[in-house]
């Protein structure tokens, strides 16, 4: 079990702890809900902590079977929806990976990337889209 633990700061502002190690992240709210969009989202977190679990779990995955995946990186667009209530709609994730991957590899990656415990964790009403591009 992992504990983190929150403090409202003021102006829609929180300050977020991870216990075990001390490390601390602000959020904002974001402009069009009545901050100032000056830091991470909650909903911004959301999305990143799919793109990062994604990354995360496919170099897992490519450390298990020898494949370089230094440099890999994600790109995250996030869309909000209204009705019937305020909430992440969609979110889609473009991975950017080393081209040197062999096809059988890159199968093995991407497979990983769509059962990374995050995906597995959200709703099945947010749309999730991943894409991979080879270098």
């Amino acid at each position: 079990m992992v504990k983190t633990s929150a403090v409202y700061k003021g102006e829609f502002r929180c300050e977020a702890t991870h216990e075990p190690s001390g490390s601390a992240i602000e959020t904002d709210a974001p402009r069009d809900n009545q901050g100032r969009g000056e830091r991470f989202s909650p909903t911004d977190l959301v999305g990143t902590a799919l793109s990062t679990c994604i990354l995360t779990t496919m170099a897992i995955v490519a450390k298990r079977d020898g494949a370089p995946f230094e440099g890999a990186r994600a790109e995250l667009e996030k869309e909000m929806v209204s009705a019937p209530s305020r909430r992440i709609g969609s979110l889609g994730v473009t991975v950017h990976m080393p081209g040197s991957l062999s096809p059988e590899l890159r199968r093995k990656l991407e497979a990983a990337a769509h059962h990374c415990p995050v995906h597995q964790s959200l709703s099945p009403e947010v749309r999730i889209s991943l894409r991979f591009i080879y270098a």
